[in-house]
C-alpha cells in the first residue's frame, strides 16, 4: 500500500519544535519566566499568563497543543478544572500539570482529567524538557495516526473500487449491507480480482473502522508458525521463545482479522480456529489461561470450499463458520466493460508516481487491452500497465508498448482460428462469430473489442449473416433491415 507523507501541519513536524505552541499557565512570575525561558530556548513559541481567565481567553485566540498548568492557581483558581475546560474546547491538547503539593489523590485525578503528566517542584530543567518533548511526540504521532486512517479510509472506500458492470454493482450492494454489521463474510473469486481490497472496504466502512485490520495469509506459512502468528505463545513454550507474545486474534482486539486463502489452512489448525471462534478465547502455546478477544472475521479463498469440505480437505463446520455471507468477484474476463475503467484508473496512478505527464492508451492499444482473457485478472492488469507506462517512449501507450503476450489473443479461452485453407474473408467473418458469441450477442461491446465503428460492425454482420449470433435462443431480435 502507497500512502504519502501526511502534510506540515502547525505543530506537527517533530523534528521542528519550532511549530509547536505552549500555554503556560503559572501564577508565580519568577518561576512562570525561568519554564517560559527554557522551552522557548527550545524553539516552542509560548503564550503565559497567570490566571485561568486569561488562559482560556489565548487559548480561544491561539492553536494551542500543550497547556502546562500549576494545579494551584492564585484567586482560587484550580489547574484541573482549567484543564477541563480547555479539553472541552479542545480534546486533542497535550495537558502537564505541575505543583509544589504532590500527593497521590491530585496525581490520579490530574490522569483522570487527561493530562498526560504529572511534574512535582521542584523539578530538574532536563525532566521537564524531556515530558515536554514525550509530550508532544505523542501528540505528533496521533495526528499521523489519524492522518493515515483517514487515507484509509478514502483509499479503501467503496467508491474506490473501480467497476460498473452488474456483476460489481451486485457485489457493491452485499458489501454496503454487511459493512454495517458484525457477520462473517467469505469472499471468494480468482486470485487477483481484488478479494483483500474488498475486505479492506468493508472494515473501513464498518463501526470497527478505528481499530486494527489484521490481514494474514494463512498459505504463506508453515502449520506450527501461523498457529504462534494465531494464537501467540509465552516464554519458554519451546526454544527460541524469549519472551511472551500476543497473537494476532488478540492484536486485532475490536478490530477486524482477514484470513487469506484460508482454504490453505491445515486441517489440525482450522479445528483449533474453529473453537477459538466459537468461544471467542484462545489458549497462546505454552500458557494454561485463555485470552479472550473480539474481533470480526473476514476470509477469502480461490477454492471451492463446499467441494472441499466434501473431500475432506475443509471443515464442514469452520466453513458454516465463516460463511455467513458471501461475495463472489467475477474474473475481468467477465466483465471487459471494465477494462477500460481499470486500466485508465492505473495510468493515472503510475503517470503520477512516475512523474510524467498525462497519458492515454491509443486505440489501437485499447483494442489490446479488451482483446485479451487477462488470467491474472485485475492484477494482471495493473501490473501491464504499470510497465507500459515505464517503458512508453511518448505520453500515449501504443499497442507495441504492451507485452507481446497480450496480442492476438482470442478474447476468451477459444483455441485460435486455423488459418489453413481459409480466405481473409472467411478469417473475417468466423473472427467477427467469436466475439459476438463472447459478449452475447452485444453489439456494442463487440465493436469495442473489434475496435471497429459501430455501424461499421452492423454492414459486416449483415454481409456475414451473423445478425443473432450470441444472443439467446428466446425472445431474440429480429434480423437486421437493410438500410
Amino acid at each position: 500500500m502507497n500512502l504519502e507523507t501526511p502534510p506540515t501541519e502547525p505543530g506537527w513536524d517533530r523534528e521542528q519544535p519550532e511549530n509547536f505552541r505552549v500555554l503556560l499557565v503559572e501564577d508565580e512570575d519568577l518561576m512562570r519566566s525561568i519554564i517560559a525561558q527554557l522551552l522557548r530556548r527550545e524553539g516552542y513559541e509560548i503564550f503565559e499568563t497567570g490566571a485561568a481567565g486569561a488562559a482560556l481567553a489565548i487559548f480561544e485566540r491561539e492553536k494551542i497543543d500543550l497547556a502546562i498548568i500549576d494545579l494551584n492557581l492564585s484567586g482560587g483558581g484550580n489547574g484541573l478544572e482549567l484543564l477541563g475546560k480547555i479539553h472541552e474546547l479542545d480534546p486533542e491538547v497535550m495537558g502537564i500539570i505541575v505543583t509544589a503539593y504532590a500527593s497521590v489523590e491530585s496525581a490520579v485525578e490530574a490522569l483522570r482529567q487527561g493530562a498526560y503528566d504529572y511534574i512535582t517542584k521542584p523539578f530538574a530543567n532536563d525532566h521537564l524538557k524531556a515530558v515536554v518533548r514525550k509530550a508532544l511526540e505523542y501528540k505528533a504521532a496521533f495526528r499521523e495516526n489519524r492522518f493515515l486512517r483517514r487515507e484509509l479510509r478514502e483509499k479503501y472506500r467503496f467508491e474506490s473500487i473501480i467497476g460498473n458492470c452488474d456483476a460489481m454493482e451486485r457485489v457493491f450492494r452485499v458489501m454496503e449491507k454487511v459493512a454495517r454489521t458484525d457477520s462473517s463474510v467469505l469472499i471468494t473469486g480468482e486470485s487477483g480480482t481484488g478479494k483483500e481490497l474488498v475486505a479492506r472496504a468493508i472494515h473501513f466502512s464498518s463501526e470497527r473502522a478505528n481499530k486494527r485490520f489484521l490481514p494474514i495469509n494463512c498459505g504463506a506459512l508453515p502449520e506450527n508458525l501461523l498457529e504462534s502468528e494465531l494464537f501467540g505463545y509465552r516464554r519458554g513454550a519451546f526454544t527460541g521463545a524469549m519472551q511472551d507474545k500476543t497473537g494476532l486474534l488478540k492484536a486485532a482486539d475490536k478490530g477486524t482479522i482477514f484470513f487469506d486463502e484460508i482454504g490453505d489452512m491445515p486441517l489440525a489448525l482450522q479445528v483449533k480456529l474453529l473453537r477459538a471462534l466459537q468461544e471467542r478465547e484462545c489458549y497462546p502455546l505454552g500458557s494454561n489461561d485463555p485470552v479472550s478477544f473480539d474481533v470480526r472475521v473476514l476470509c477469502a479463498t480461490n477454492k471451492d470450499l463446499e467441494k472441499e469440505s466434501r473431500e475432506g480437505r475443509f471443515r464442514e463446520e469452520l466453513l458454516y463458520r465463516i460463511n455467513v455471507i458471501t461475495i463472489t468477484l467475477p474474473p475481468l474476463r467477465e466483465r471487459a466493460d471494465d477494462i477500460p475503467l481499470l486500466a485508465n484508473h492505473f495510468l493515472r496512478k503510475y503517470e503520477k508516481s512516475l512523474g510524467r505527464g498525462t497519458m492515454r492508451f491509443s486505440k489501437g492499444a485499447m483494442r489490446v487491452l479488451l482483446g485479451y482473457a487477462w488470467p491474472g485478472n485485475v492484477r494482471e492488469l495493473e501490473n501491464t500497465v504499470e510497465r507500459a507506462a515505464i517503458l512508453a517512449e511518448t505520453d500515449v501507450i501504443h499497442a507495441h508498448d504492451l507485452p507481446e503476450k497480450l496480442h492476438g489473443a482470442a478474447p476468451a479461452s477459444a483455441p485460435p482460428l486455423a488459418a489453413s485453407g481459409m480466405t481473409l474473408e472467411e478469417l473475417e467473418r468466423e473472427h467477427m462469430r467469436r466475439v459476438l458469441t463472447e459478449v452475447k450477442g452485444d453489439k456494442v461491446k463487440a465493436a469495442q473489442m473489434l475496435g471497429i465503428h459501430l455501424s461499421t460492425l452492423y454492414r459486416k454482420v449483415q454481409r456475414y449473416r451473423l445478425e443473432n449470433v450470441g444472443e439467446p435462443a428466446t425472445g431474440a431480435k429480429p434480423a437486421l433491415q437493410p438500410a
